[in-house]
């Protein structure tokens, strides 16, 4: 019976969880229907407001943007100091040598999980103020992905080698999240000189988080190959979507000048989040 019971953890990746109880992650049924609701509340979302006028939501985008910065500053924050704490290897780091420093790593990454659900708002507020050109396919797949994807990274690599590309993505959403903020009041434009370097810096996300997951492939530390091999498969449909966006914004500024290229600049910025 005891043999039967450490083959029953051995083949169960749940029973051992550190997260075990954390809100959202016991089972896969809330992540799954909150993604077909988000999914459904485009459509149906669409279809309610296409006879009805759109809605300013300033004060609300205000306060959203500003929340979204903070938490993100938060976890920017938490994932530098914790796994400084467990005196993590930026060139591969296991699942299981830090200690503590671990539970707090996957403490924080819980978090990153859940701000991919709040952040499904970025398109309800699309869909609420009728700027349904913005919401593409590389909107909705990026953030439906993502909501899934880093579920099964709590269940199963909750700490580790995941840490990396969360802190990245905080620090962009930072200056992404800040600049949507500041950007809601006019007098501030003139101040938000980042803005026309955010494209290029999530281009540059992707390709450090490529480049850091691989590192791994090549000189191991026991952090699972298959969630590596995922990993860099997925960040790579991400690249690819994004150059193809990125191409034809660079033709919109041939064809029709500056002005017309600053605009899509902005559409970029904010869809690939």
């Amino acid at each position: 019976m005891a043999q039967d019971d450490e083959t029953a953890r051995e083949l169960d990746p749940f029973l051992n969880s550190r997260v075990r109880g954390w809100f959202l992650l016991d089972s896969y049924l809330p992540t799954f229907f909150l993604t077909v609701a988000y999914l459904l509340s485009i459509w149906l979302g669409n279809k309610s407001m296409k006879n009805r006028p759109a809605l300013s939501l300033r004060g609300i985008l205000t306060l959203y943007n500003l929340g979204i910065t903070l938490l993100s500053a938060y976890m920017l924050a938490e994932l530098i100091l914790s796994s400084w704490e467990g005196g993590y290897n930026l060139q591969c780091q296991d699942l299981a040598s830090a200690g503590d420093a671990d539970v707090r790593v996957a403490k924080v990454l819980w978090w990153y999980y859940f701000s991919k659900l709040v952040e499904f708002l970025d398109t309800i507020f699309f869909v609420l103020r009728k700027k349904t050109s913005q919401i593409t396919f590389l909107h909705v797949y990026h953030h439906a992905s993502m909501f899934n994807i880093w579920w099964c990274v709590l269940n199963w690599i909750p700490c580790g080698q995941s840490f990396f590309g969360p802190t990245l993505n905080s620090f962009i959403h930072i200056l992404m999240y800040s600049y949507y903020g500041l950007s809601v009041f006019p007098s501030m434009h003139k101040y938000l000189w980042w803005k026309k370097y955010l494209t290029q810096a999530q281009l540059v996300q992707f390709v450090l988080t490529i480049t850091h997951t691989m590192s791994a492939v090549v000189k191991p530390c026991g952090f699972p190959f298959g969630c590596l091999i995922f990993q860099s498969s997925y960040m790579m449909t991400l690249v690819i979507l994004f150059l193809n966006f990125y191409v034809q914004v660079r033709e919109l500024q041939i064809v029709c000048g500056k002005t017309d290229y600053q605009q899509a600049s902005t559409t970029t910025i904010f869809k690939w989040k």
